[in-house]
């Protein structure tokens, strides 16, 4: 399928002043950038627009403040550390809208850059409030998303203001929602999809979707422990979701009947606590006994995954085998990080703790795609259609 929104690359932005939403929702160190990927992940488009001759306002969320001003949460740092990346100023402004924010962004030259203010301290952008789209609209004449993390959110930055001015998807925004539908509509086969983390609730509508159209499905992560529990398997101390276990039994049923392959563990590593200095044991298979907890996938199923991953002609990979951040629990989603990374077909990475997996065993440049968004990734995969997405103009 080609993308279907007209892209940054068609519009008409000479002389022109584009609102660009850009997900900038990075961690912070001491009033500094910790870690910035997802900045990093903008500067195409960035670079595309000023080249073009427009001048540009960046909007992006960082944190929580909860609709009010909190200095730690302030875009400062970020607008510091883009000028860095892009070797030229970039204003900060110090609020969202109003009248010194339009004074600021009419002053801006071709090929300048100012940032709003955190967007979240207005109560209006989670509400996707009228009036707050009406400010962020006066600020310019054209509109740019490029925000796929924020993708999945009605609110004023990524819905309202597009319905207020010419939309367009970014450089970013166009690639991701690119890779990860072809991972859906038209994947090399056969289709290996690789699913981990803690909830089945969080997993269970892009398992319903990939018994559908992938031909395995395997299922890492504490998560196993809802399948387990459904099929009346001991589970120890092990985290198990508890509205996970009928969706996990629901899954298995639709499973059985499908040409796709669900496939649990086989065997487990073991701690007495969520600890790294805690007793570790294997186990041969699935059982875990009392005072005990299952936290990584055991050697067997670690060398079945990454057999069964090598063999694929694409991977989809979104979320970890086991308790990767400590580490007597991390060769599970090591084993599958290093398999993804060597695997011959195409490998795509569905955001998140799957992400930090890649970079922190260092081979997040040995994929095909690491998206940036992990619950907009999620929902495009389920099939869910992202406002952030449609509000834009069809191309």
């Amino acid at each position: 399928m080609s993308f279907f929104k007209a892209s940054a690359r068609d519009a008409e932005v000479e002389g022109k002043r584009v609102l660009v939403r850009v997900d900038f929702n990075v961690p912070l160190d001491d009033g500094r950038v910790g870690d910035d990927t997802r900045i990093q992940a903008a500067l195409p488009t960035i670079a595309l627009l000023r080249e073009r001759g427009a001048a540009l306002v960046l909007v992006s969320h960082l944190g929580r403040p909860k609709g009010k001003a909190d200095p730690a949460l302030s875009m400062r740092p970020v607008a510091e550390r883009l000028a860095e990346l892009i070797g030229t100023e970039v204003k900060q402004a110090s609020a969202v809208v109003g009248e010194e924010v339009e004074a600021m962004a009419a002053d801006l030259g071709s090929g300048e850059v100012m940032l709003l203010e955190n967007v979240r301290y207005e109560p209006g952008e989670t509400e996707n409030d009228p009036a707050l789209a009406e400010g962020l609209a006066k600020l310019a004449d054209v509109y740019v998303n490029d925000a796929f993390g924020a993708a999945h959110r009605a609110h004023a930055s990524t819905a309202g203001v597009a319905a207020l001015l010419p939309g367009y998807a970014g450089l970013l925004l166009e690639r991701e929602v690119t890779e990860l539908t072809r991972v859906v509509d038209s994947p090399q086969r056969p289709l290996v999809v690789v699913l981990g983390g803690a909830k089945v609730t969080d997993k269970v509508g892009v398992i319903e979707r990939f018994l559908e159209v992938a031909d395995e499905i395997l299922i890492g992560g504490a998560m196993c422990f809802s399948f387990f529990r459904a099929q009346g398997i001991a589970t120890g101390d092990s985290l198990v979701e508890e509205e996970g276990v009928t969706l996990a039994a629901e899954a298995l049923e639709r499973a059985g009947s499908s040409d796709c392959e669900l496939r649990l563990p086989v065997d487990l590593v073991l701690g007495e606590a969520f600890d790294a200095d805690t007793q570790v044991r294997e186990s041969d298979g699935v059982e875990v006994p009392d005072d005990w907890m299952g936290l990584d996938i055991g050697p067997r199923s670690s060398a079945e995954y990454a057999e069964r991953i090598a063999a694929a002609g694409t991977v989809l990979w979104n979320g970890p085998m086991g308790a990767f951040e400590l580490a007597p629990f991390a060769a599970g989603t090591r084993a599958v990080a290093e398999a993804v990374a060597e695997a011959p077909g195409t490998t795509v990475i569905g955001g998140g703790d799957s992400v930090a997996a890649l970079q922190q065993f260092g081979l997040a440049d040995k994929v095909d795609w690491l998206s940036t968004g992990g619950g907009a990734s999620l929902e495009l995969l389920e099939g869910k259609k992202l406002p952030g997405v449609e509000a834009l103009t069809d191309a």
